[in-house]
């Protein structure tokens, strides 16, 4: 956990201290850093660390308004929501959620050496891997299902001399797609933090991105129940030649594996589209 937090904060304060390249023209000092949305009192790196922890641990205070991050410092908040915000236990949650990857990592770690796959002395079998999976998918299907379901309808307020709806997006191309994937992602994720550029106080957005709350906090508590059920009655078995250690740094880096490729690569289609795309047409000079 300690491992990802600080990648995360180092790599937003990189890019948040790095600022937009195209501002350099209108005589702003690269070393001067993205500014815009924070408040001076905390600075940059205050900022993109107070940004990293919120979205780490389903917090959803802010200090920074993360719509206004460069490109990539945005991604990091938006990437630790699609973790599951494993990383220190959700509030109120505690860390159920990385032990869901622990039990795909066993289980994983298990078929690739030959070894029983174990954690705690109980054995994960198949079922035990169907509710990790499921309580994964759930969380994915939502988020990324309502995304685009948004994307290419008209959700927002209304027009003010035309009455047609909009997309309610204060930003187009791809920082308006992340405006859209965050508002999902943070509901699906009980985060609570917005990238504050989408109008979504209209009936089609209140009424998507309630449900989309629903799946992602109620739905995916069934099959955790049945994983917790599952593990409670079986006995323990004691260790054996044959048990996979789940310590050490062999053991972290797997889980690590773990975590950034079954839980974050679910995404990677998505944050492609929206902030890694607008990070090379920043840099190309285009802006949104």
């Amino acid at each position: 956990m300690l491992i990802v937090f600080l990648a995360g904060a180092l790599v937003c304060w990189h890019y948040e201290a790095a600022g937009n390249p195209n501002l350099a023209a209108l005589g702003v000092a690269p070393a001067d850093g993205n500014m815009e949305g924070k408040e001076v009192r905390f600075g940059i790196f205050n900022s993109a660390l107070f940004a990293t922890i919120t979205t780490d641990a389903s917090c959803g205070a802010v200090n920074a308004m993360h719509d206004s991050f460069t490109p990539m410092g945005g991604l990091v908040p938006l990437f630790n929501i699609h973790l599951g915000e494993v990383i220190f236990g959700g509030v109120g949650s505690g860390l159920y959620g990385m032990l869901v990857f622990v039990v795909l990592a066993v289980f994983i770690a298990g078929l690739m050496v030959g070894r029983t796959p174990e954690y705690l002395g109980k054995k994960i079998e198949p079922y035990d891997v169907k509710m990790a999976s499921f309580a994964i998918l759930v969380v994915t299907f939502s988020i990324l299902g309502f995304s685009a379901w948004a994307s290419v309808n008209k959700w927002g307020p209304p027009d003010a001399t035309t009455g047609a709806l909009t997309d309610g997006t204060n930003n187009n191309g791809p920082h308006g797609f992340t405006e859209i994937l965050y508002a999902y992602s943070s509901g699906a994720g009980n985060n609570g933090s917005a990238f504050a550029g989408l109008t979504t106080n209209t009936p089609w957005y209140n009424t998507t991105l309630g449900f989309d709350m629903l799946f992602g906090c109620i739905a995916m508590m069934i099959p955790i129940i049945a994983l917790a059920g599952s593990l409670a009655r079986k006995k323990l078995v004691p260790n054996s030649a044959g048990t996979f250690p789940v310590s050490g740094p062999l053991f972290s880096v797997l889980l690590i594996g773990i975590v950034i490729i079954v839980g974050a690569l679910n995404f990677f289609p998505a944050l492609t589209l929206g902030p890694i795309v607008e990070h090379f047409l920043m840099h190309s000079g285009k802006l949104f």
